[in-house]
């Protein structure tokens, strides 16, 4: 019998939630008339930004950047537009040439982020929230690292309580990550929040990974998400010690096909990144490089895709309210829905019901001494197009009614 030998943490990691997703739903199906409608998954679906369609089918400009190896740390153009958007849009100064670089999405960086600055000592630790987005556990685990759950519970207004994490713990801890506003919750983590858990990376030698690619969906103009960077710098640390920030094209400019994104923050966590990097073979294409530069420096498209998620909250909330413990996100394009039968069941009878597909909150969660805090709970997200929305919170409520 061959022997084959693999990466043994492989076997650590948990199916992803949307392979438990169709194993829950395996032999249910709808047997009335309904179209099926997809909430399930965090996909945009609203248009991309005419002039970025130009930038990547014109064909001089790929004639000239296809016959090219892209550079890793990326072109001076997009680092540039990079460092103009974040000082206008969180009056930071992030210098271009040591503190930015871009990635194929932020799914990919912050897995990688983790191989790159963790020390692989037994007993390391990752803080993350609880319920979370699967990348970080992954990231943790297949570094040798363990997760560290901090629950986001209701009574907490789903918010993160580091004061219940130990001395012992915060000594062991290599890295967190936080993500505002969250997924699957809509929390926004605000300044002195941040500032908290700055203080801790300082005391106890932990660095802060912060998932911001939710941050231009808000739907208060007094309540914009915080960047990291932001929260450092107030604190008088303009290199942003132990602070690295992540955002993306995907949510903001509705081009998750596009792969762009990048990571800004503490020019030796940038080095040493960088470093990482240039060995995994993960520059990103020089025409999406091209296309993403012109797509952060333009902020009209922003402005209209936020004010189409606002006008869905405001017309599906009006139609579940009455029948929904409802939660107004403060970010994001999610509803975090209370359900009040088991958040499995709920989906189930959800779909042979009424031929919609909504994630279990438990697949997102992870089970502590507390409990999983995504029992219970289903992530609804509203992505499709707006007439299909409105169709979709009708069936919900429908569905209330009937149970």
């Amino acid at each position: 019998m061959n022997i084959v030998s693999f990466n043994a943490h492989l076997d650590l990691l948990q199916p992803y939630p949307f392979e438990r997703l169709r194993a829950l739903h395996k032999g249910i199906s709808h047997t009335g008339e309904l179209t099926h409608i997809s909430l399930s998954i965090g996909e945009p679906k609203h248009s991309p930004p005419k002039f970025v369609i130009d930038e990547l089918s014109n064909p001089q400009s790929l004639t000239k950047h296809l016959a090219t190896y892209p550079a890793t740390k990326g072109s001076e153009v997009l680092r540039t537009s990079i460092s103009e958007w974040l000082a206008r849009r969180f009056s930071v100064t992030v210098d271009p040439e040591l503190g930015i670089l871009p990635v194929n999405g932020t799914r990919e960086a912050l897995f990688s982020v983790a191989q790159a600055l963790l020390s692989g000592k037994p007993d390391t630790l990752v803080a993350m929230p609880n319920p979370f987005y699967q990348i970080y556990e992954g990231a943790a685990l297949l570094a040798g690292a363990k997760p560290l759950y901090i629950p986001n519970l209701v009574a907490l207004n789903y918010k993160a309580d580091f004061s219940s994490i130990s001395a012992e713990q915060w000594h062991k801890t290599e890295l967190v990550y936080i993500c505002s506003p969250g997924n699957p919750t809509g929390q926004i983590m605000q300044r002195d929040h941040m500032q908290s858990l700055i203080e801790l990376a300082q005391k106890y030698d932990f660095n802060i990974v912060s998932d911001e690619c939710y941050a231009e969906l808000y739907y208060d103009d007094d309540n914009l998400p915080e960047s990291i960077l932001a929260a450092a710098a107030a604190m008088g640390l303009p290199n942003f010690d132990r602070c690295l920030a992540f955002h993306s094209l995907s949510k903001r400019s509705n081009l998750p096909g596009l792969r762009s994104g990048f990571v800004a923050g503490d020019p030796n966590l940038m080095a040493k990144y960088l470093s990482y990097r240039t060995y995994h073979g993960c520059a990103q294409g020089a025409h999406h490089q091209a296309a993403s530069a012109l797509a952060w420096q333009d902020e009209a498209h922003v402005v209209e895709n936020r004010q189409m998620y606002k006008d869905k909250f405001a017309a599906v909330s009006e139609i579940l309210s009455p029948h929904y413990n409802l939660t107004q996100p403060e970010g994001g394009f999610y509803h975090w829905l209370p359900t009040p039968i088991s958040d499995q069941e709920f989906s189930q009878r959800l779909l042979a019901d009424q031929h919609i597909t909504v994630m279990p909150g438990s697949f997102l969660g992870r089970d502590t001494q507390l409990g999983n805090p995504g029992h219970n709970h289903v992530r609804i997200a509203w992505v499709a197009p707006f007439d299909e929305c409105i169709e979709a919170a009708n069936r919900l409520a429908q569905f209330a009614q009937n149970l």
